[in-house]
């Protein structure tokens, strides 16, 4: 069997599906692998490094022409198209989202495997690749919002005075918000955690935050929120305009999947916070949780910092390649057999669950939001 790595061409993307240790592995499992030429380059993996890993170095449409295909996002129409009728492809593929993508990859008879539906079970924790990444997430908007802030975030005890430390709030207590508040707890900050799960409150003292309850609840299926209804909806924003106010920063990463994000940060809140203070939404992706947020963009608003980063795994391309090729080799392991043949068990919860396209044919199964949350 062939498995194809393609170089990642959305813009601003800069990791790479397989890296060379991860190559290596696959060669010893039996697999060929074609590695496009400067697939692993924005990640520090030149292409003589995946060549001492026993790969090939070959062109794109080498690449997409392989038995399997393992790429970080989506491919575009064109890429679909160069893909061969009974090949295989793995990778971020967006299926809530995506519904032209999932025709595409079915018209093309492709078998296709989405990386956000891999289930949320013990088994499958070495497969979370939304995990992963949304780590980094987290880690990079603690350090976006001590950049942004026109303060400290650790006290300091000089001689020319006590600098307090600066608050930070995270609301949406996942994956990446577990790690913005360790990260800006780290950094010296005060750190309080927020989510509408309260059986996620030990972990955020866990890494030394307060927990912040407003009295609403809302555990959902599989670790994640349901949707508030509308009386829950109108309370929370207003106890958390009350709330959001009193901070330094503030981190949102709320998502429900296939949803768009649900509004946590209001205008009202937003002129009601001090003036140098920063919102970092790691939701604009799917709309933002701060009804002022202009996705990919950090604009000023009432003397308030607000920046919404997408795709911020890709700015630390490195380490997020090399966790997001362990998680597709664990699932790898699952698909391809001691031989190096594709050999999908269907039987296996993983494996079923995963699959968004068997043979041409659309499969619905239950997906994760790619935000990270």
């Amino acid at each position: 069997m062939i498995v194809g790595v393609p170089r990642e061409r959305a813009a601003g993307e800069r990791r790479v599906a397989l890296v060379p240790d991860t190559v290596s592995r696959l060669v010893k499992r039996g697999a060929e692998v074609c590695v496009e030429s400067g697939a692993g380059e924005r990640a520090s993996a030149a292409d003589d490094l995946y060549e001492a890993a026993g790969a090939r170095i070959v062109a794109e449409a080498q690449a997409w022409a392989a038995d399997l295909v393992v790429t970080v996002g989506p491919p575009a129409a064109g890429q679909v198209h160069a893909m061969r009728q009974g090949a295989a492809i793995v990778g971020f593929l967006a299926p809530l989202t995506s519904t032209e993508l999932t025709s595409a990859l079915a018209a093309a008879g492709v078998t296709a495997w989405a990386m956000e539906s891999v289930p949320r079970i013990s088994r499958a924790q070495s497969m979370d690749a939304l995990s992963s990444q949304a780590t980094i997430a987290g880690y990079r908007a603690a350090l976006i919002g001590s950049e942004l802030l026109p303060r400290f975030y650790p006290m300091l005890i000089t001689a020319a005075g006590t600098v307090p430390p600066a608050r930070v709030l995270v609301l949406g207590v996942g994956v990446a918000g577990l790690q913005a508040l360790a990260t800006a707890r780290r950094l010296g900050a005060q750190t309080t955690g927020y989510d509408v799960r309260p059986e996620v409150a030990d972990q955020v003292r866990s890494v030394g935050a307060a927990w912040l309850d407003l009295g609403i609840e809302a555990t959902g299926e599989g670790g994640y929120a349901r949707p508030l209804t509308e009386e829950e909806r109108a309370e929370q924003q207003r106890a958390l305009t009350s709330e959001t106010t009193r901070y330094d920063v503030v981190i949102t990463t709320a998502q429900v999947p296939g949803r768009p994000a649900p509004r946590l940060v209001t205008a009202e809140a937003v002129e009601g916070m001090k003036p140098g203070s920063v919102v970092v939404d790691l939701a604009g992706e799917s709309g933002g949780n701060c009804e002022l947020t202009v996705p990919g963009e950090t604009v000023q608003r009432h003397g308030v910092t607000i920046a919404s980063p997408l795709n911020l795994p890709a700015s630390l391309p490195e380490h997020a390649s090399q966790l997001y090729s362990r998680n597709l080799y664990a699932l790898l392991e699952l698909l391809v057999d001691s031989t190096g043949t594709l050999a999908p068990d269907f039987e296996d919860e993983i494996v079923a669950k995963a699959c968004i396209v068997r043979s041409g044919e659309p499969l619905v199964g239950p997906t994760r939001s790619p935000g990270g949350s």
